[in-house]
């Protein structure tokens, strides 16, 4: 464990760490990643033994009860990571073209990371030492990626991989031992879906309240897809009957079960042309990394915010906003509602070449297809691009294009905006701050 930055005037920088120390034990008990530091540091007196320099060093840290000790590890690197033993038809590092950079083809399966970041696992290949300690250190909550619960199915839609461990088994050795676990399913048209969705969800639901949540989610194909099975995507009527057959699920499990259990990814209901879920269908919006409640919550929150906006903005300014193609006619009905003197705002959904298939979220967009698509047309004064196509710390795209890049390709300021409906407006009108 190494230190990669310590907090000014944390309680780690009072008793004098720095960045770069490497951390060997904490009250006498040797590390062995950033859990076993969480885990041990939770006392109001943390002994550290480190090394500084090929130097062994001993530090105290005294906190006040209710803050952090103010400092941030080093990321684990791809070869600390659990990777993944499955082939998983749908995967889509599989579907990646080549010639990225190298950290985007790494598969974890790694329930450290679930537990600290939400990644999804499979628990496919997890031992007895990693389950003893899950249940020691009550690593809870974890994501678990069932996909199928019927052992036949499920091993065949990870691409029968030599682990086979069975899934169900294993969940009920984590619900015994308290473990809250939310749960996915990549739906796969002909595959995973009907009966055997229905099979699925039922299974997972005897394992209320450790249990907590399953998203569908539908299969995103590439088309990188060479000398991989041959799958389909959802189609309009599949997503609006699935959409419906979700829904009834929720009504039977909310007098059942006091929750919705099993949520519809978003893209269902756009990709179905169908009206949004209510907010208090979210039940607090746990799954918005999966996609599940993003939409509902952004246009809320847009409208909102709108109220707050000036009436008029000097000088005039001409937005353009990209996103990718399944958000835009949701958005550009938002920000048809603008009533902004002086402001006139568009927006372009960006086309991903760069994947194809079915891919037509904003978080997966390319600088390249960007600048390719808005290179022929007039931009105004500057180019939102969504902030979550921005990848890692240096601020690029998955092509390793900058937002400086299409700048100088574009001719026009382009700024990354988070995908918030205040950011968003913030930007429209010129860094306004709306309360």
């Amino acid at each position: 464990m190494v230190v990669a930055q310590v907090r000014p005037r944390s309680a780690a920088a009072d008793a004098g760490l720095r960045a770069g120390d490497r951390l060997l034990s904490i009250n006498g008990v040797p590390l062995r990643d950033s859990i076993d530091f969480h885990f041990q540091a939770g006392e109001g007196r943390v002994c550290v033994e480190l090394q500084r320099n090929g130097r062994g060093e001993s530090v105290t840290i005294d906190r006040r009860s209710g803050t952090d000790l103010g400092l941030e590890l080093v990321a684990p690197r791809p070869g600390e990571i659990a990777t993944c033993v499955n082939k998983c038809v749908f995967c889509f590092i599989h579907q990646l073209p080549k010639g990225m950079r190298k950290s985007l083809y790494v598969k974890d399966d790694d329930y450290r990371l679930s537990f600290l970041h939400g990644n999804y696992i499979t628990l496919t290949d997890l031992g007895e030492e990693a389950l003893d300690r899950i249940e020691q250190q009550r690593l809870s909550p974890l994501y678990v990626s069932v996909h199928a619960t019927d052992a036949d199915l499920r091993h065949q839609l990870l691409g029968s991989p030599r682990v086979r461990g069975d899934l169900l088994p294993r969940m009920e050795r984590l619900a015994r031992a308290g473990i809250r676990m939310h749960t996915q399913v990549v739906l796969c048209p002909d595959l995973n879906d009907g009966p055997h969705l229905e099979k699925s969800v039922r299974d997972l639901a005897r394992l209320h309240p450790a249990v907590a949540t399953v998203a569908v989610v539908p299969v995103g194909l590439t088309r990188s897809r060479e000398r991989l099975p041959a799958l389909r995507t959802v189609t309009l009527g599949e997503a609006r009957d699935l959409v419906g057959t979700i829904e009834g699920w929720q009504r039977e499990f909310v007098g059942r079960l006091g929750t919705r259990f099993v949520f519809a990814a978003d893209e269902l209901y756009l990709q179905g042309g169908l009206e949004l879920a209510p907010a208090r269908a979210y039940e607090g919006y746990p799954l918005l990394e999966d996609g599940i409640g993003l939409v509902r919550r952004f246009t809320d929150e847009f409208r909102r915010a709108v109220r707050r906006l000036p009436r008029t903005v000097h000088p005039p300014r001409v937005v353009t906003i990209v996103t990718g193609e399944m958000f835009a006619p949701r958005l550009t009905a938002l920000l048809e509602t603008l009533a902004v003197e002086g402001l006139a705002a568009r927006v372009v959904p960006v086309v991903n070449d760069f994947f194809g298939g079915n891919i037509g979220v904003a978080g997966l967009l390319t600088g390249q297809d960007i600048v390719k698509q808005l290179s022929c047309g007039p931009l105004g004064d500057v180019v939102v691009v969504p902030g979550v196509a921005l990848r890692d710390e240096a601020g690029v795209f998955l092509d390793d294009l900058s937002p400086g890049d299409l700048e100088t390709h574009l001719g026009v300021r382009v700024l990354a905006v988070e995908p918030a409906p205040r950011a968003l407006l913030n930007a429209l009108v010129g860094h306004v701050v709306i309360a």
